[in-house]
């Protein structure tokens, strides 16, 4: 009878094991997918600050690009993006337009934490666009 037991128990560990195999991978690629997710995120959240930012100080009277720039990667220096990383376009205000507009746009392979594993393939952008009214203008 003995001998019939532990069958039974290797069996069922045996079992439990090639559940886990099979189940393990599930799991972990949706545990990365979440931390993925949530580090995107937190990209794109730094980057319309930092565009907020940046239109903040273009719609002052006297700014120059070179102090919306720099206000931008003060910004992003935090997130650990270096300027090579992302563009920044400016959309300056004119007598019959007095709107700022600072876009900054990063790819997502640059900033993505299993170097691009979920999108394949794909050149996606990460970014984010601000439009603000500039001051003293009617």
């Amino acid at each position: 009878m003995k001998p019939r037991i532990m069958l039974g128990r290797r069996g069922r560990r045996a079992a439990a094991v090639v559940e886990m195999a099979v189940v393990a991978p599930l799991l972990l690629t949706m545990l990365f997918g979440i931390i993925e997710y949530g580090w995107v995120f937190t990209i794109k959240q730094s980057l319309t600050n930092a565009a907020r930012e940046g239109c903040r100080v273009a719609t002052l009277e006297s700014s120059t690009d070179a102090e919306v720039k720099a206000a931008i990667t003060s910004y992003l220096d935090a997130t650990g993006l270096k300027s090579a990383d992302y563009t920044i376009t400016l959309t300056r205000s004119t007598s019959t337009d007095p709107t700022e507009q600072v876009k900054i746009e990063v790819p997502y392979k640059q900033v993505s934490l299993l170097g691009g594993f979920f999108c394949k393939g794909n050149d996606w952008t990460i970014g984010s666009t601000c439009t603000m009214r500039k001051e003293g203008s009617s």
